[in-house]
């Protein structure tokens, strides 16, 4: 099925509400359609930045979709209001339950109301994920030290407290996902949102140690080189061509191949799987051959 929804395209200077347009929600893709095993049944689903908030999608969207797909009730945090109800109005179209809830997932007070109200209207949280992130591109040592605050905050902050909240209403078999990127693995130059999604990677490690005597996993999923609604705001098709073919598999991947991970994490497939990152990457990026060292160039 494929869901139309609104959404305020807004270049500078321009106002929103001359640049409304209608486009898709994509949903074709082949793991947004399969059939799912109804594992989560019964259960709700926390999707921290689960708004729709461009006709790519992004992976808070895709997680909620694939965890409705599974019989989970979705809790929507964002926010963006208008992004997270495009989020809810697409799963109720499909069929599912969701609801969404306004939240600044940076203050502590307002994350801990936020869980409040996600528990009296579905009375349990058993899957948590979380898309959070964002970033600049100043350098480590030009970045203000108020940004480097900010990217933390973002990056990491926003995965402690929502943690840190969740945690003592979640039982046995309950699941929390974090999403990482591959940027972290990269040399350099510097940002600081690579250093806080390196701290994120650690902070799911010991969350994971800390929570496995209870029996709650937690895992981190390393995106790679994806095409969603993030990476769609920017790049020309010839960078696009060019960033897929230095993937070790030749291919782009998008927001499904992510979430679909997150899913299989969350469900009781996964049961014995904890404090791991997992990169979803196409395998990584390779360098051009260069030939074979001592071989002959005759």
């Amino acid at each position: 099925m494929t869901t139309t929804a609104s959404s305020a395209n807004t270049s500078p200077g321009t106002s929103s509400s001359t640049q409304t347009h209608a486009w898709s929600a994509a949903v074709q893709d082949e793991i947004a359609q399969a059939e799912h095993t109804p594992w989560l049944a019964g259960k709700t689903a926390v999707v921290a930045g689960g708004g729709l908030s461009g006709p790519e999608g992004g992976v808070g969207f895709a997680m909620a979709w694939l965890f409705s797909r599974a019989g989970a009730r979705i809790a929507v945090l964002d926010r963006d209001q208008e992004a997270a109800q495009r989020t809810v109005d697409a799963v109720r179209e499909a069929g599912g339950q969701a609801s969404r809830f306004a939240v600044d997932l940076t203050d502590e007070s307002d994350v801990l109301a936020t869980v409040d109200r996600v528990l009296a209207e579905y009375g349990s949280i058993d899957v948590v994920g979380n898309s959070v992130g964002g970033g600049g591109i100043t350098g480590i040592f030009e970045t203000s030290l108020e940004d480097y605050q900010r990217a933390f905050d973002v990056n990491l902050g926003t995965a402690l407290l929502l943690m840190r909240a969740v945690q003592p209403h979640m039982a046995s078999g309950g699941a929390i996902i974090h999403v990482s990127s591959g940027a972290v693995e990269g040399r350099g130059p510097g940002l600081p949102y690579t250093l806080a999604k390196t701290a994120l990677e650690k902070l799911c490690v010991g969350a994971a140690a800390t929570l496995a005597p209870r029996g709650i996993r937690v895992n981190c999923i390393r995106v790679g080189m994806i095409w969603g609604a993030f990476a769609a705001r920017g790049m020309t098709q010839e960078r696009r061509e060019l960033r897929a073919g230095s993937v070790a598999l030749h291919t782009e991947g998008n927001v499904w191949d992510i979430a679909s991970a997150a899913h299989f994490l969350c469900t009781p497939a996964a049961r014995w799987i904890t404090g791991q990152v997992l990169p979803v990457d196409g395998g990584g990026t390779v360098a051009p051959s260069a030939g074979q060292a001592g071989s002959s160039t005759s």
